[in-house]
């Protein structure tokens, strides 16, 4: 079910061209936050989205995974917010919570996450972005005694999150990470930065020149983070 109209700025095709998209929110569910958007980021992944460079990409595509907005509606199972607080949204909007990345406070490694732009909500509907659970086999660690040249990557989709592979050779360890998770590592900082006072330099940039603000991005014309005031009413955008 279909629930409040908004309108966003979205991609249409490979051009990454924005324009304003009017599209349905999906129905409050029970564990659902509804935001105002107040302003979000802009980056080169948000262009490689925009322009299909990351392959997949469904459009019309709202793009924009760096959101700052207030909340205005909250379902009937979140405790945690209540309306008009100011709050952050990342590259992901949903996990699990019941596989042993979600248990392990590593949600962004869910195998059943669902990423803020281009992807799909378990009803079928797609997710837009700011800019308007089990896993099936877990080892604790591989033991790799092959002396000759061979392959990894068959065997890292049966390892365990934060576990190793162990080589007979070298001594070496080889390591890769995601995004920082939301529950711990994410809040983690944020909570520093305002024990600090820590600030970060922007550029804000008027909803009506993000087509501008894509074209600096790609060469490189950028000096501090970009991000876009979403007030979509006061833009000159067509």
């Amino acid at each position: 079910m279909e629930g409040r109209k908004t309108v966003g700025l979205a991609a249409r095709d490979t051009t990454g061209f924005l324009s304003p998209y009017s599209f349905n929110l999906r129905k409050t569910g029970a564990e659902d936050v509804v935001l105002k958007v107040l302003c979000c980021g802009i980056d080169h992944r948000d262009l490689h989205q925009m322009r299909n460079e990351i392959h997949g990409t469904k459009y019309p595509l709202v793009p924009g995974h760096e959101v700052v907005g207030e909340v205005v509606e909250l379902g009937s199972e979140v405790k945690k917010l209540k309306v008009g607080d100011k709050v952050g949204v990342g590259c992901i909007i949903w996990a699990c919570g019941k596989c042993c990345s979600c248990k392990s406070n590593l949600e962004q490694y869910c195998s059943q996450k669902i990423f803020t732009v281009n992807g799909t909500y378990e009803d079928g509907t797609p997710t837009h972005g700011g800019f308007s659970s089990a896993m099936k086999m877990c080892l604790d660690y591989i033991l790799d005694t092959v002396p000759a040249l061979h392959p990894l990557r068959s065997y890292l989709p049966v390892l365990k999150i934060n576990n190793i592979i162990l080589c007979n050779i070298w001594k070496k360890n080889t390591s890769g990470s995601f995004i920082g998770s939301i529950i711990e590592e994410t809040q983690e900082i944020l909570e520093f930065q305002a024990e600090k006072g820590l600030t970060t330099m922007i550029e804000i940039l008027r909803a009506g020149y993000v087509n501008e603000a894509s074209e600096r991005i790609e060469r490189n014309d950028v000096r501090y983070r970009f991000v876009l005031d979403l007030d979509l009413a006061g833009s000159n955008l067509k």
